[in-house]
């Protein structure tokens, strides 16, 4: 696949690149992350042709906007194509302002704090039209723009009601002034965004993690409604977070047939944020090996799986090195036989009703 393509986002004149970076891991996630290292990886990947760049004030409490924004400035803006996320406002804890009823504590699991090496302010949720006018002024302060090309509502779960009848009414106002392009929500679920194309006009949904090789749960529901309602879906975290990302020798490449594994891979693969669990990591394992038999590598199926149904827009890759991104468009650009594709949905891996080259 080639990442100079793009397809129309809804029924919008806006055309996204199909292939594009996720700013999550750039902001500190499970790691601190030093600005030149941000820069070199945002870099890397405007000089390979990437030209989509997807950010959130919660990615690293700012840091992933104001470093992103940072190593793009002096890029023509036109020929960029940049997101980024309302419904969370970072505020000082110590300033008697700030809510205590809607706290946002990211944690990744025994209290450990998911983004490192952040600014000292508090993320807490807040969909009200001043909460969304207040996020995307200071988004746009951190990454030094006059506008964004799409803006997602970021995270509604808690706040569904308020998703709909304040954070998108805000939007649509800011999209009739040009501000933004398009109107999207982001979510790690499909149930509420399947709600939500029928509440409201979005033009687009950021799903993470729910239309996967290990995790197809919004094809029966989500898919279908989003072809009906022309929304284009951009597709998050299509190695589920680490564990269909290409493995290193000790790691899937030792999962015996019993699913037992060994080496480091128990310890630091990840599912869906955690680590990852015994029979995902045996699933897993047996997807690589019908990807060995035909000479492919796991990643590439991965990473343009999703793009075959005609709901998809775009990917995803979230890289933390000039070498991820390397690797990334590698795979992208991998060419994959038609007959994995066939072993996988035979084995039981990729669901039959999923669109897959030569079905």
């Amino acid at each position: 696949m080639d990442i100079n393509k793009t397809r129309q986002i809804g029924n919008t004149r806006v055309r996204v690149p199909i292939f594009g970076l996720g700013a999550n891991p750039l902001g500190g996630l499970y790691e601190p992350i030093p600005y030149e290292d941000v820069a070199a990886t945002v870099d890397r990947a405007y000089e390979a042709g990437v030209r989509f760049f997807d950010l959130a004030p919660v990615y690293g409490y700012g840091n992933a906007e104001r470093h992103v924004g940072r190593a793009l400035a002096g890029r023509d803006r036109d020929a960029l194509f940049i997101t980024t996320k309302v419904g969370r406002l970072l505020l000082d804890p110590k300033d008697p302002a700030t809510p205590s009823d809607r706290e946002d504590v990211m944690v990744l699991w025994d209290g450990e704090q998911l983004y490192k090496g952040t600014e000292p302010v508090r993320p807490y949720f807040d969909f009200s039209r001043d909460g969304v006018m207040r996020s995307v002024e200071a988004s746009l302060k951190r990454c030094g723009l006059d506008r964004f090309d799409a803006l997602h509502i970021h995270d509604p779960d808690l706040y569904p009601n308020e998703a709909i009848d304040e954070a998108f009414r805000a939007l649509a106002d800011l999209k009739q002034q040009g501000v933004i392009g398009a109107i999207g929500c982001g979510m790690n679920q499909w149930e509420m965004l399947v709600d939500f194309a029928d509440r409201a006009p979005f033009d687009c949904f950021l799903l993470a993690g729910r239309y996967s090789l290990l995790d197809q749960s919004a094809l029966p529901k989500l898919l279908p409604v989003c072809e009906r309602n022309k929304i284009s879906l951009i597709i998050g975290g299509v190695y589920n977070s680490g564990i269909l990302s290409h493995p290193d020798p000790g790691s899937i490449g030792a999962v015996s047939d019993a699913g037992t594994a060994i080496g480091s891979w128990t310890q630091n693969v990840t599912f869906n944020y955690v680590p990852a669990p015994p029979e995902i990591i045996e699933r897993a394992g047996a997807m690589k090996r019908i990807c060995d038999d035909h000479g492919v590598s796991l990643k590439a199926v991965a990473i343009q799986f999703p793009l075959h149904h005609p709901a998809v827009a775009s990917v995803l890759m979230g890289p933390r090195s000039p070498e991820h991104v390397d690797d990334n468009i590698s795979a992208f650009g991998e060419a994959v036989p038609i007959g994995v594709w066939a072993d996988l949905k035979a084995g039981g891996f990729i669901s039959p009703q999923a669109p897959t080259p030569g079905s």
